[in-house]
């Protein structure tokens, strides 16, 4: 094995780590595992795209399990697909910004969420404050997080163009 074979795996057994590192951050916030696993590897592998058969077997996984994970990636804008002319496989990235983009699927989930609670403030009774009480405080404090995740959106990126701009110290 030459010096530079021996340093490609151990870059690759990092990446690897890394994807398991965010697949447990993942967890301890209720999402699916492979979905960490798999966005955690895209984000530092080495190569601009990968095939989903060469992500299972960087990970370890069954191509259903990735395949599952990264609908899920692609739905929510941590992830998209790549196309090759002429090939049929499945290639996926890493968007530049996952995290700017968890920022603004947030404001999906939220939409979803006041619906449902609007739904269900119609349903009630009169006579059931308690719960209204409950409903509108979740509805309102739904709107009032997702008129901030715009303002917050705005200086991310503010923050990001100076960042680039050598404006940012930090």
């Amino acid at each position: 094995m030459t010096e530079g074979t021996a340093a490609s795996d151990e870059r690759e057994q990092y990446r690897r780590q890394f994807a398991e590192e965010i697949s447990l951050i993942w967890e301890m916030a209720g999402t699916s595992r492979m979905d960490g696993r798999v966005l955690g590897y895209l984000m530092i592998m080495d190569r601009p795209y990968i095939s989903s058969a060469d992500l299972a077997a960087a990970l370890g996984a069954s191509t259903g399990a990735v395949s599952m994970a990264t609908r899920r990636l692609i739905d929510t804008n941590f992830i998209r697909r790549h196309s090759l002319p002429g090939d049929r496989n499945h290639y996926f990235m890493a968007e530049e910004d996952p995290w700017g983009s968890f920022l603004a699927n947030e404001r999906r989930y939220f939409d979803r969420e006041i619906r449902s609670l609007d739904t269900a403030l119609k349903w009630l009774s009169p006579n059931e404050t308690d719960a209204a009480v409950r409903l509108r405080n979740g509805r309102d404090y739904l709107e009032w997080v997702q008129s901030y995740h715009h303002k917050m959106l705005a200086d991310w990126h503010e923050h990001k163009r100076a960042r680039d701009a050598g404006e940012d110290e930090a």
